[in-house]
């Protein structure tokens, strides 16, 4: 026997699970919950659902529920257990951001007892354009007690021996279930599937596996590499290349692109101008060769005066200020694309959430790629995880020297980024609170500096256009931007 989440059209179209036993579909369950937030859109697809599929194995009776069933208290869940349910079944595609399995299970930990039911649920893994699915998958007794997990971010056959008849008595001495069933305001119908007797149990004593939940840190490394390496493989690129500036944002990039699919797909390239320092030039070069990629420098000056020349007939005084910086940017940008092109290289840009949130970007310039791995990843968060890529690596990864030094984008003779924006200790709580908390501005100037919150905001809002064009990233963040935060780009409002 075997239950399959599958698209199902008889007289609408439904998310639904097919019941498939001796070579045929036995019966579907048609998904009752249909979420319209974030990044959900099923309402606008799907058709709910309103009755109930219960499985006989024997002498235990199985409930299957989808995905969002679960996250509501109440029904279907309470209405399967009322209906003989001892084991209810979840069959879902519930996507990662940090700290969400955890929340997760303790959801199922809620429903199990409100049920006095043990509860399986199974969660995909794998990746899917900006959606890390992370696994996680676990089986819990009617107490809520959890009696397996199955490791998170990878594909493993988790295999549990149950004896769900033991529910039944702490079942008949709930009270809360006569209530419950008094207050229904209909009686579900329930379609019954017999399907024989349950598997024989296991005789090798094996205890069932409990694996723990990774750290924070952890958890972003894993969903960033998943993420990266189905989206590279699942649309049929063999290597990535990854513009490397001597600077921490393309380091982690790079490691994080070497981990996910081996150094040797992986190709770095440094694209130094003259106002690259040389010790941006030799950290670009010691990243490569400490992942064992391979390593490419191609200095940019002679197209830079190119357009410099070609434009000078056309520009009174020539190009300068931010237009002279951001043509670098777009050089490299052109140059990426040509070896893409040449090589069928998929490019990884490697701006952050930070920057992305308050326009510190060049269209057509870094922000030029097919995947924007770090897009979800505050920039104070990157420097985070370049010290816990090489811890777990026990050497330097990420050069010690890129990680001290201030961040800039070397456009022009002493640029630091904090001559543009905020410092990003000050710029990305104010962002966690506006972009991720949704927090108004009269709560963030109560909270933070004045003059950062008005700065910020201001950023934030006027560079949703570039935001609109930027590569898909993983979503690592409740809030990512893209379909979770939906902003028009033409908004006259300002609150």
């Amino acid at each position: 026997m075997a239950l399959v989440g599958t698209p199902w059209f008889d007289l609408d179209l439904a998310n639904a699970c097919a019941v498939c036993a001796d070579g045929r579909v036995q019966g579907v369950y048609r998904k009752h919950f249909l979420p319209n937030y974030g990044v959900f859109d099923e309402h606008r697809y799907f058709a709910a659902g309103r009755d109930l599929v219960l499985l006989r194995l024997g002498d235990v009776t199985v409930g299957i529920t989808i995905c969002e069933d679960v996250w509501q208290p109440g029904p279907p869940a309470t209405d399967l257990s009322l209906a003989g349910a001892q084991l209810i079944v979840n069959l879902s595609a519930s996507p990662f951001h940090v700290g969400k399995a955890e929340d997760r299970e303790e959801m199922l930990v809620t429903r199990a007892r409100d049920t006095s039911a043990y509860f399986a649920f199974c969660n995909l893994v794998g990746g899917q354009d900006e959606l890390v699915f992370d696994g996680h998958s676990v089986v819990l007794d009617e107490d809520g007690e959890v009696i397996a997990r199955a490791a998170g971010f990878e594909e493993e056959l988790l295999v549990v021996d149950l004896d769900p008849t033991e529910a039944m008595g702490r079942r008949l001495r709930d009270v809360r279930r006569r209530e419950l069933d008094r207050s229904r305001e209909r009686e579900p119908r329930v379609d019954v599937i017999e399907l024989g007797g349950g598997s024989e149990a296991r005789t090798d004593g094996a205890a069932e596996p409990v694996t723990p939940f990774e750290a924070e840190l952890e958890q972003m490394r894993r969903a960033l590499t998943l993420g990266l390496r189905d989206y590279v493989e699942k649309n049929g690129f063999s290597d990535v290349v990854v513009g490397v500036s001597g600077g921490i944002d393309s380091a982690v990039t790079a490691a994080l692109c070497a981990e996910a699919l081996g150094p040797e797909r992986v190709h770095c390239v440094s694209m130094p101008s003259r106002f690259s320092s040389e010790g941006t030039r030799a950290d670009a070069r010691a990243v490569a060769e400490g992942l064992g990629s391979s390593f490419r420098e191609i200095p940019i000056e002679p197209e830079v005066e190119a357009f410099h020349e070609a434009l000078a007939d056309e520009l009174d005084g020539g190009l300068g200020g931010l237009a002279a910086e951001n043509l670098q940017a777009r050089v490299r940008g052109v140059l990426l694309m040509a070896l893409s092109n040449t090589y069928g290289w998929l490019v990884v840009s490697t701006g952050n959430k930070s920057e992305l949130a308050v326009g510190y970007s060049t269209l057509y310039g870094d922000m030029v790629g097919g995947f924007a791995l770090l897009k979800d990843v505050f920039k104070t968060d990157v420097y985070r995880l370049a010290d816990h890529l090489n811890e777990r690596a026990g050497r330097e990864i990420v050069p010690r020297s890129t990680i001290d030094r201030a961040p800039s984008a070397e456009l022009r003779d002493d640029q630091r980024d904090s001559d543009s924006i905020p410092t990003y200790d000050a710029l990305d709580p104010v962002l966690r609170a506006y972009v991720e908390d949704d927090r108004s501005r009269e709560e963030l100037l109560a909270e933070f500096d004045a003059t950062v919150v008005e700065r910020v905001l201001g950023l934030v809002d006027r560079a949703e256009y570039k935001r609109r064009q930027a590569p898909p990233g993983v979503k690592l963040r409740p809030k990512a931007f893209g379909r979770d935060r939906r902003t028009p780009i033409t908004n006259r409002f300002t609150g």
